[in-house]
């Protein structure tokens, strides 16, 4: 900050400079010196060598100081995101997620960068300005300010106006930015079903949106552009007209007055920048109020610290009187209870919003239950330790996420610091060494962003083996084998069994053979157990499961 000062001091250099040169060495009582002409005008140029190094030693020093600032709070943020529960997740669009994490820290980027040193520089300059103006000529210095006094409260006005204007514009900015990530991940979806005119209609009218707020907050803006030029034109006509008529009178000398003309004209460019900066400062607010209100979101799973540790080999699950519901609807989960042994394979079946995605996620922890306790190895999952928890129980999504890298690269996801060794032990365990070798670069093949170079069932097979590097006592199949490629079926299926083997392993599924292969089957419906044991005793029950298994039945024989 105190470079600012000098930067902003080192402005009033040249006006103070014409008028030494015009008083001594042009106007002065000795006529017409050169030599101080050409000394003053060496030493205006010096000082001016030296503002300029350290304008430019000030830029840098605050680019680095605020981009480590804004590296800290990206990484809050993520790190925020990524500890919200699924009930924040299921409410939000991934699109106004990513706009918190990026453009709105990208505006503080560029108020920390410019419109943080601007306030402080043009605030001193004109400070500074009229302080030196006012040792010329307090006449002149009071014209000046009586002038520029109207400015303050059209700013108050505007910036008033301005705030509301840019909280809107950050609100339409994240939904533009939530329409476009669904039409670029929806790509192959929008193409097959023809929905092209559909999505760029929404598209459309969501940065139809964001141009009405944008530009109703640019008309704020654009309020400020002509403030310097009337207000400015009107002080530099009163300080020229009242300087040559009374110019004498106050005691002012060629040299003075022309300073005085200087400084005035000086002031200038920073009630002109003031609108653009108060513009800038206004968009800063509006994103640092979104992000705060996404850090203010409440972590609803809390870690213990310290936690307690789980053994290693399967591990027994017990839900006691478990419910949950996310903030703005009813429940999902109602009192369930359940026990599942360790080393048991248990089927998880159910109608489409029976909760049986609820129920798994609460298994892993990726939230919490509303009520009820959730116990593994005989402790609270609350009570657990991060590390544990994560080593212990591992959920094998639907879609199989991967990341843009190589298969290796995110097999070796599943265990930090596991070594080339252990990814091909991972590999061999799972019977997946065949299928490896038909790809063009075995375990260094590249699998794309989100790994669309790879099949669906290839994306589940890699997301085995990750899970097999893990080694975990419990093990969460969520829907793993939906949406195969018979290409990679039989593969899925041997990669299956052999995975689950000496681990509880819980199976959520609409193909009912993965239930007819499993030890237990659980029955869900309206968020309630309503169904428990095998699947021969179960199909032989009037019951849910024997309706969705009749349908099912149905369906592949058709």
């Amino acid at each position: 900050m105190s470079l600012a000062f000098v930067v902003a001091a080192g402005r009033l250099v040249i006006p103070i400079a014409i008028q030494q040169i015009i008083d001594r060495g042009i106007a002065g009582p000795g006529g017409y010196r050169p030599g101080v002409v050409a000394v003053l005008c060496l030493i205006a140029g010096g000082i001016i060598v030296v503002i300029a190094a350290l304008n430019r030693l000030t830029y840098l020093r605050l680019v680095n100081t605020a981009e480590n600032t804004l590296f800290a709070l990206r990484t809050r943020i993520f790190e925020h995101v990524h500890r919200l529960s699924i009930a924040h997740h299921d409410e939000s669009k991934r699109g106004v997620l990513v706009t918190r994490v990026t453009s709105d820290v990208e505006t503080l980027a560029q108020f920390a960068q410019w419109g943080a040193i601007s306030w402080i520089v043009n605030l001193t300059v004109v400070a500074g300005t009229l302080l030196v103006l006012a040792l010329y000529s307090w006449q002149l210095a009071l014209v000046v300010a009586v002038v520029f006094s109207p400015v303050v409260p059209l700013l108050r006005i505007v910036q008033r106006h301005q705030i509301a204007a840019y909280d809107h514009l950050r609100t339409t900015v994240g939904a533009t930015l939530s329409e476009i990530s669904e039409s670029v991940m929806g790509a192959p979806v929008i193409r097959t079903y023809g929905m092209r005119d559909r999505t760029r209609d929404r598209l459309h009218r969501a940065i139809a949106r964001q141009y009405r707020a944008q530009m109703r907050a640019a008309w704020f803006f654009a309020l400020m552009f002509p403030v310097s030029d009337v207000f400015g034109a009107i002080a530099l006509g009163g300080v020229i007209g009242l300087g040559t008529w009374q110019g004498p009178h106050w005691g002012l000398d060629a040299g003075t007055l022309v300073a005085c003309i200087f400084l005035t004209n000086l002031i200038l460019q920073p009630i002109g920048e003031i609108g653009e900066v108060l513009d800038q400062t206004q968009t800063a607010i509006a994103g640092w109020r979104k992000i705060l209100d996404l850090l203010d979101e409440p972590i609803d799973v809390i870690e213990p610290n310290p936690g307690r540790g789980v053994p290693a080999g399967a591990l027994a699950i017990d839900l006691s009187r478990v419910a949950f519901a996310y903030a703005t609807g009813a429940d999902v989960l109602s009192d369930v209870d359940l026990t599942i042994h360790a080393g048991e394979s248990v089927a998880v079946v159910g109608e489409t919003g029976s909760g049986k995605s609820t129920l798994v996620k609460l298994i892993a922890r990726l939230a919490d239950p509303t009520s009820g306790t959730v116990t593994v190895g005989g402790i609270d999952l609350r009570e657990i330790d991060t590390a544990s928890r994560v080593g212990a129980i591992r959920l094998v999504p639907q879609d199989g996420f991967l990341f843009a890298d190589t298969i290796r690269a995110n097999i070796a996801l599943g265990r930090v610091g596991a070594d080339d060794a252990a990814v091909d032990a991972a590999v061999d365990a799972l019977g997946l060494r065949a299928w490896l070798d038909r790809l063009p670069n075995g375990l260094d093949t590249e699998v794309g962003e989100r790994g669309e170079q790879l099949s669906v069932g290839e994306r589940q097979l890699v997301a085995l083996a990750r899970a097999q590097l893990a080694d975990p006592g419990v093990l969460i199949l969520h829907e793993a084998t939906s949406a195969v490629d018979p290409e990679t079926e039989r593969t899925l299926a041997s990669a299956l069994d052999r995975l689950a083997r000496g681990r509880t392993t819980i199976s959520v599924a609409h193909r009912l053979s993965t239930a007819e292969a499993a030890d237990r089957v659980v029955v869900m419906d309206a968020g309630r157990i309503v169904q428990l044991g095998t699947h021969d005793e179960l199909v032989g029950t009037d019951g849910v499961y024997a309706s969705l298994y009749a349908s099912w039945i149905g369906n592949t024989r058709a």
